[in-house]
């Protein structure tokens, strides 16, 4: 291998790490975070979520109004599209605290929809299955947990918060590993 290929080489491996260990190490933090503070944690993630509602909403706004190549209806629809997500982006600065409960509440009930289909999407693919003892048995946790995740939104969204609080802290470290390890020969 030549030296210019041999440095590329190292530069790149040497890039990979760096990245693989800030991520890890991003991970971390926001993983103690959520453990920490995980009210606060959630606020800011919707503050997040209403800053972005507020700039995508600005952003179709001016399509909709300087748009030379689209047409009268998918301007207005645009300009409408804009001004609906700016109200609520506001709205949700207006109030950080239920906006938060809100979208714990949307995750808690789109997560317990979700499961409740993968069940039944399991059960209708059983026969196909290798193992159809197992496929029922998932199916029927699956249907199970969805079913509860409905009757308890906020309890589940937060269960889920803190188990996502927990696996960016231990896949963090997992990646920080990562970064001493990459590229090294056994």
């Amino acid at each position: 291998m030549s030296t210019a290929s041999a440095s590329t080489e190292r530069s790149a491996t040497n890039a990979i790490r760096t990245a693989l260990g800030i991520g890890g190490v991003i991970a971390v933090i926001v993983g103690i975070l959520i453990l920490v503070w995980p009210s606060k944690t959630a606020a800011v993630v919707a503050a997040i979520i209403a800053i972005y509602a507020v700039v995508g909403g600005v952003v179709y706004a001016a399509l909709g109004i300087f748009s030379k190549s689209m047409g009268g209806w998918a301007r207005v629809g645009h300009l409408i599209l804009g001004v609906v997500f700016i109200i609520a982006g506001i709205l949700a600065f207006m109030n950080l605290g239920a906006a938060t409960l809100w979208l714990a509440v949307f995750i808690g009930v789109l997560v317990g929809i979700m499961w409740i289909i993968e069940g039944i999407v399991a059960l209708t693919t059983l026969s196909a299955a290798a193992s159809k003892g197992f496929s029922i048995f998932f199916a029927i946790i699956s249907i199970i947990a969805g079913i509860v995740l409905l009757f308890s939104p906020l309890l589940g969204a937060a269960a889920l918060w803190l188990l996502m609080g927990i696996s960016l802290i231990v896949l963090g470290i997992v990646q920080v590993i990562r970064a001493f390890t990459f590229g090294k020969k056994d």
